[in-house]
């Protein structure tokens, strides 16, 4: 828009200091005239003040102006917390095309809309996106701020000084009521480990926000890990304390939800769902080395060098029926405790290891039978084998053989003692025990890598996976379940080969540590296993099996109870088959593949978003009183204050209205300037008034 504007300037002849030092001379000389009251000082004092106007310049400038508009800001609060109430997006929609409209109806003002955007974890950043908007506003343009958001802004400044610019108002118009109330559970303390066999301690809060005095109590529901769920009653506004006992090693899912509340905004945060994993504190392993032999201290070297494992070792050095005229002061300093290890002690140990033991009688019947049933109940059995596991003094032949997955063939046939090297099954390649061994097969056909062992024991295979075999395929370590236990076999007591670097040696103490600790039930060594995770808004499934089959489809299970169905992807020879879907909600999701099931917990992926979902102004109240704003309640949208130009100076907010600052910016497109004192005026009246002057003296 183009104006004009009269202005009045000085174009001074002289330097102003010397006009000024003129002046001051003039008044000097004037004073004692006028103490004497001497005729015509008035005239002399004219002449004076048309002298000092004359050197000054007095001029009219006409300017020609080109008016710029000034520039309203309208921030759009697109954060989650305004998302996860019914309504409230649909009533920022409803605010903004009412302030559209009336913006439009106002002179020389353009309505600039910027965004806020999720901030990651740190929750609503409604003032760096202001920073971002304002980098392409001219400062003096700049008529005042709305921002359209339900308050919850968390790097709104706490000074109260704080402005965007010079007397430009921030205004906050928010869709929702006064006196919104929310319930929410707060987490004080949610501990991420706890040890296998104890319990770990949640402490939360269930708060009313918004109700000046919380009372009573509310229904706490609880569910592990899909089971059934279990009911609390706890106090509200007061701090509660969960236990939770820690049964099983991995991660296990808590979903924890309070009862809704009449009338509160959303249910969103009334859902906490905490990941818990389960570790083992110390590892308890009985090992029991029966007849020396060369690779005896393979294993107690394996498990001394693993500081979680606590290791009880007894060697049988002389069997009891062998009578040699040995001085008894020669022999074991203590007996081998056979009751306290294998009747009041035995379901201490987290897994019991045979190595070339022999049955002559050390072990009698019933205590095999107790080994067998802590097996059975859930203990890890291992039994590393060579010539003893033939013939009457087997373990095979003993209480115990009946959850062995192996027997041995005849003590003609049982022994095979010729160089091989071992070889992972195809079943062996997809078992996370053996899969990926460094030296191992590459393909069926192939040898290993790896150094050559030279004795087998050659047995009938019952039961569990065979996942490495020796010379002519039979089988030489077979993993079985039992029960709720477990059994490896290694048939051939040569594994030491690899440990002191024979013929190229080989993985022997990465073979066995995987071993032990699929016997002890790690969960990233389950053969047969589904898992679930969700990472960046997605839910990633995996499922592992041993069998050689096509991927499944799995059913899934979202927070609200909807399901749906996903066919993994993958290669059925490696027993591996992954998948992913949108994970959009929080709260706990199920995965099941119709045999198994997988929990993963979907937390929110800005917690600060949902601590508290009412519309409220306190957080951007500073900014607010600082910049002579206003906040405002919008209701479902439509019920916009009236938008109103205000001057600079005036109050920017008032009943039922808000305003815009008028910066009047411009931009000045011409100059005509009209002196008016010019010389030949000037020196005209100088001498008019010189002339007066003398004559009136002259009287």
């Amino acid at each position: 828009m183009t104006g004009t504007a009269l202005t009045f300037d000085l174009a001074p002849v002289l330097p102003l200091w010397l006009i000024g030092t003129l002046a001051a001379l003039a008044l000097l000389v004037l004073v004692p005239a006028f103490w004497r009251g001497a005729r015509g000082v008035w005239w002399r004092a004219a002449a004076f003040a048309l002298l000092i106007a004359a050197l000054s310049g007095p001029r009219l400038v006409e300017q020609t102006r080109e008016t710029r508009p000034d520039i309203a800001l309208l921030l759009l609060d697109r954060s989650a917390s305004m998302a996860a109430v019914r309504g409230r997006p649909d009533a920022l929609e409803a605010a903004r095309a009412a302030i559209e409209a009336r913006i439009a109806r106002l002179r020389d003002v353009e309505l600039r809309v910027a965004e806020i955007e999720e901030g990651g974890t740190q929750g609503t950043r409604g003032f760096a996106a202001l920073d971002r908007a304002l980098a392409d506003v001219p400062a003096a343009r700049l008529a005042g701020v709305i921002m359209l958001s339900d308050g919850q802004v968390h790097d709104a400044p706490t000074e109260a000084n704080w402005s965007a610019g010079d007397g430009v108002p921030v205004h906050v118009l928010m869709p929702g009521r006064a006196g919104e109330v929310d319930r929410r559970i707060r987490l004080i303390e949610a501990p991420g480990f706890g040890i296998v066999g104890r319990e770990v301690e949640l402490r939360l809060i269930v708060e009313d926000l918004g109700d000046p005095r919380p009372e009573g109590s509310t229904r706490l529901t609880l569910r592990r890990d899909g089971e059934a769920p279990v009911t609390q009653s706890v106090p509200v506004g007061q701090e509660h304390r969960i236990s939770v006992p820690i049964e099983r090693a991995g991660p296990s899912v808590i979903d924890i939800m309070a009862e809704a509340r009449p009338g509160e905004v959303s249910d969103v945060n009334n859902r906490v769902v905490v990941t818990i994993n389960g570790v083992r504190d110390r590892l308890r392993v009985l090992l029991v080395s029966g007849e020396p032999h060369a690779g005896q201290r393979t294993w107690r070297r394996l498990l001394k060098a693993d500081p979680g494992v606590d290791l009880v070792h007894f060697t049988i050095l002389r069997p009891p029926e062998k009578d040699d005229l040995t001085p008894l002061n020669e022999l074991a300093l203590i007996a081998f405790p056979v009751r306290e290890l294998f009747q009041v002690k035995l379901r201490e140990f987290d897994l019991v290891i045979f190595d070339r033991f022999a049955n002559r009688g050390i072990l009698p019947p019933s205590y095999m039978r107790n080994i067998a049933e802590y097996v059975r109940q859930g203990g890890a059995l291992l039994l590393s084998v060579g010539p003893e596991y033939v013939g009457g003094t087997s373990l095979a032949n003993t209480p115990l053989g009946a959850v062995l997955p192996a027997r041995p063939l005849s003590p003609a046939q049982a022994i095979s003692e010729q160089p091989f090297r071992p070889r992972v099954t195809p079943p062996g390649a997809r078992h996370p025990v053996t899969e990926g061994l460094t030296g191992a097969n590459p393909d069926e056909g192939t040898e290993a890598a790896w150094g050559r062992w030279y004795r087998t024991i050659r047995t009938e295979a019952r039961a569990g996976t065979t996942v490495m075999e020796g010379a002519q395929g039979a089988p030489l370590l077979v993993l079985d379940r039992v029960g709720q236990g477990r059994v490896a076999l290694m048939l051939s007591d040569h594994i030491w080969l690899w440990s002191r670097g024979y013929d190229g040696g080989g993985p022997q103490q990465e073979l066995l540590r995987r071993v032990a600790h699929w016997l002890m039930r790690e969960p990233e060594l389950e053969e047969e296993a589904l898992t679930a995770r969700i990472e960046e808004g997605r839910l990633l499934v995996q499922r592992r099996s041993v069998e050689g089959t096509a991927p499944p489809e799995v059913t899934i299970t979202a927070p609200d109870g909807t399901t749906r169905r996903l066919t993994l992807s993958g290669d059925a020879g490696s027993g591996r088959a992954t998948g992913e879907a949108p994970a959009d909600q929080p709260g706990l999701w199920q995965v099941s593949d119709g045999r198994r099931q997988a929990f993963a917990a979907a937390m929110p992926a800005n917690p600060p978003e949902f601590a508290d979902l009412r519309a409220d102004p306190a957080l951007m109240r500073p900014v607010v009183s600082a910049t002579g704003g206003a906040a405002r309640y919008v209701g479902g949208g439509p019920a916009i204050p009236d938008i109103r130009r205000v001057a600079a100076g005036r109050d920017a907010a008032g009943s039922g209205w808000i305003g815009l600052r008028q910066r009047e910016d411009h931009t000045v497109t011409g100059i005509a300037a009209m002196p008016l004192l010019p010389p030949w005026l000037a020196l005209a009246l100088l001498l008019g008034v010189a002339v007066m002057g003398w004559r009136r003296e002259a009287r």
